[in-house]
């Protein structure tokens, strides 16, 4: 595995193509309806307890989906690293009614407020909700339908881009791994983050110049294949059923009347 941390593409592509669950059936252009809906609804939702029961929807869908509950937990560091960095600091800053005993600083006293602990929990159900169903979604999608989609939502080259981006990381992937197998066999030490500081960013540079002369050997091997800067793609995802195009349409229509009704109030 790349990490327990990072969600490893590997692993997410071999979900969608080799499993089967309820979420695989389900059409690509609803899930992207419902991602949609969600982001909606994560911004226009105020409340706390609205958030909380919207986030333990969809990880119940995603484990209805039979995907891996364990790893979600794994993954959630690069989310909650971005809401600690920036809900952290709000959580102690906003005023209100102190949570425990102060803690003295040379800046003065400094206490978690309720209002702080509010906010903090708001933004992390706001990212975790999102984050989690993005992860169900591109689990339970197969790449043919993913291109097709891409194709279809994205103008041109950004399409292109985007696909070719895909593929190369499996690329980059394998040369790291290639990188840190050779330092580990050398007796390197990679326990420690910050006295190994100097050895990871050897690895980073390493990888990063072996990753630019594999897309230049990639490129000359399409290009004599007869690449014209256009990845063709052969299929077709066909309209939602009924019932799920429902489905996206009444979300919307929720998430909007209980926005229109927040306004009137």
């Amino acid at each position: 595995m790349l990490s327990n941390h990072v969600p490893d593409p590997r692993l997410v592509t071999a979900f969608a193509e080799q499993r089967e669950g309820p979420l695989h059936r389900t059409n690509p252009w609803t899930k992207l309806g419902v991602v949609g809906a969600l982001v909606l609804a994560v911004t226009v939702l105020d409340d706390v307890l609205l958030l909380a029961g919207l986030y333990v929807s969809v990880v119940l869908v995603y484990r209805a989906a039979g995907l891996p509950l364990g790893r979600l937990l794994g993954w959630y560091t690069l989310p909650m690293l971005f809401v600690v960095s920036v809900a952290g600091p709000l959580a102690v800053l906003e005023p209100g009614t102190p949570i425990g005993g102060a803690v003295a600083t040379p800046v003065g006293d400094l206490s978690i407020t309720v209002a702080g602990l509010v906010l903090f929990l708001e933004l992390g159900f706001r990212s975790l909700t999102v984050a989690t169903f993005a992860l169900a979604a591109a689990m339970t999608t197969r790449y043919a339908a993913v291109a097709v989609v891409v194709g279809r939502v994205f103008p041109r080259p950004i399409d292109q881009v985007a696909l070719l981006t895909y593929r190369f990381t499996f690329v980059m992937i394998e040369t790291l791994e290639d990188v840190v197998k050779a330092a580990l066999a050398r007796g390197a030490n990679l326990s420690e983050f910050w006295s190994n500081r100097r050895l990871y960013a050897r690895i980073l540079g390493t990888t990063m110049l072996s990753a630019i002369e594999r897309s230049e050997r990639l490129v000359k091997s399409m290009e004599a294949r007869g690449y014209d800067g256009d990845l063709s793609v052969y299929g077709e995802v066909p309209r939602p059923p009924a019932r799920e195009a429902l489905v996206v349409v009444g979300s919307y229509a929720v998430v909007l009347g209980y926005a229109a009704v927040g306004a009137l109030a």
